[in-house]
């Protein structure tokens, strides 16, 4: 009977997939991605799942048949900018009933089926533990819909409302699905190594919407990068919402020099995260390795030993410091000082000369006096970052931080935002002149963003070279001759 069932319901789901919906062959989707390389790696997957099962993907939301926005929750003005999209394409509603809209990710997380009662035509609500869900929950809403209008056309019914919302945890969402054909000339790709967080910063929402630390197995992400590889991938990016604490209470840590696992110093120990870095180094075929985002507490000695010792990584690493205050920083629940994170940041540059080092600053948090902005001021101009994001704190729901006393006014945080600006927009300026008459190794991602008919890729140091040249250089590793800076691009030619 339950074998019955099942066939019962593939037949159904196959007829509805090949049939003709909106006088197309297939159904369609668009998606959307706010936020971090987190939720594009998340996107990534949802689009996989849907194609798997028969859908086409388009970039104009007017085509399609189902409307995805994934969510972020990190700063209000996420929040807004998703809601707002989502506001304006009621219009898409109210001329095409059949058409499916969900909220995916952080926000879906965090406000739930609170969503439904903003946003009248929201049909699914898929927090950040169900995207490998999602596919079944579309059709399930296109099924619904589109027996719905057929319904009412004949007069039998009224279109009643249907809605989905599951933000229940659940372990499974984090394994990537790669089984569609990549684009063959993608060459990056990012690789989900860990979700989650518990360190529970007072300005952060991420351990709500994302759940406690847990972490993939060294093999099995091995076995995801060497299938990437194989498709012509040739620079993965590890993510991971604090990176290089990576499983470092699921697995093992072992003895710097002779592999003891009864050495309990960890001092002399190497961590779970170095151990995983070494294995994807040893990946033939794969050629870069970044990672994001890194706490200064996970910065100890044998990751700063691994920089200097695995070439197959990348010269930049992104370093959140949040302030430059020590009083700050106990507020935030930071556990670092502002010397701390300078003196890594000098251990870093020493391990590997000439890498970039970037960085986040919120400004404005609460109680931050002028002496405790002023402080933050001076270490960034005297890291010299090569670029950093500013961000004036965002009160978040359920945080610490948003319940603080002496919040500070948005005209306060719009001055101090602007001011810190000016000195890391000249500090990135210096950075990119430096490059100019050096020849830099580029991996090729693809045409220009700000003008089609040129060329675009990465240095090691994650700074973007602009470049004429053929589409046959997409997804290849080449040589660029460095001729001019201009604003936070580079501009070059090929060599040889």
């Amino acid at each position: 009977m339950m074998q019955t069932r099942r066939a019962r319901k593939a037949r159904s789901r196959s007829a509805f997939i090949t049939s003709v919906y909106r006088s197309r062959a297939v159904p369609t989707f668009y998606i959307k991605t706010y936020g971090c390389q987190m939720n594009e790696r998340d996107s990534e997957q949802v689009a996989h799942s849907l194609i798997d099962r028969g859908f086409k993907r388009v970039q104009d939301e007017t085509q399609a048949d189902v409307i995805l926005l994934n969510t972020c929750s990190v700063r209000d003005m996420a929040d807004q900018k998703a809601l707002g999209k989502m506001g304006m394409l009621g219009r898409i509603a109210k001329t095409q009933p059949h058409t499916v809209f969900g909220f995916l990710g952080c926000m879906a997380q965090a406000r739930g089926a609170s969503l439904l009662r903003e946003v009248p035509h929201l049909d699914l609500v898929v927090g950040t533990q169900k995207f490998h869900r999602v596919a079944d929950y579309v059709e399930e809403a296109l099924a619904h819909k589109h027996a719905a209008l057929v319904e009412r056309a004949s007069r039998r019914m009224d279109d009643p409302r249907f809605s989905i919302v599951d933000t229940e945890e659940e372990n499974g969402s984090q394994a990537s699905i790669r089984d569609q054909p990549l684009d063959p000339k993608q060459a990056t790709a990012f690789v989900s190594i860990m979700q989650g967080c518990n360190m529970h910063c007072t300005f952060c929402i991420v351990p709500r919407t994302r759940g406690a630390e847990r972490s993939r197995t060294i093999a099995e992400i091995v076995t995801e990068i060497r299938a990437l590889v194989d498709r012509g991938v040739k620079e993965v990016t590890l993510l991971g919402q604090i990176v290089n604490l990576y499983g470092r209470h699921e697995f093992p840590w072992r003895n710097f020099s002779s592999g003891d696992p009864q050495d309990t110093n960890l001092r002399h120990q190497q961590s779970p995260f170095v151990q995983l870095l070494e294995a994807v180094h040893a990946i033939d075929g794969l050629q870069r390795i970044r990672f994001t985002s890194p706490h200064p507490i996970g910065f100890r000695e044998d990751l700063i030993e691994a920089l200097g010792r695995l070439p197959k990584l990348a010269e930049h690493i992104h370093f959140p410091l949040q302030s430059g205050s020590d009083r700050i920083l106990r507020a935030m629940h930071r556990p670092y000082t502002a010397g701390k994170y300078a003196s890594l940041v000098q251990r870093i540059r020493a391990a590997r000369p000439g890498i970039a080092i970037t960085t986040d600053v919120i400004v404005g948090f609460p109680g931050e006096t002028e002496s405790d902005y002023q402080a933050t001021r001076d270490l960034v101009a005297a890291i010299d970052f090569d670029n950093a994001f500013i961000f004036r704190y965002s009160p978040r729901r359920e945080t610490p931080a948003a319940t603080m006393l002496d919040q500070i006014s948005e005209e306060t945080k719009e001055i101090r935002n602007q001011d810190l600006l000016t000195v890391v927009n000249a500090s990135a300026r210096r950075a990119h002149q430096r490059l100019v008459g050096t020849r830099q190794e580029i991996l090729c991602e693809g045409p220009s963003k700000t003008n089609a008919a040129r060329l675009m890729g990465r240095t090691r140091t994650n700074k973007v070279v602009v470049f004429e040249g053929g589409r046959e250089k997409v997804g290849e590793i080449l040589d660029v001759a460095i001729a001019r800076a201009n604003g936070f691009s580079l501009y070059g030619e090929p060599v040889g």
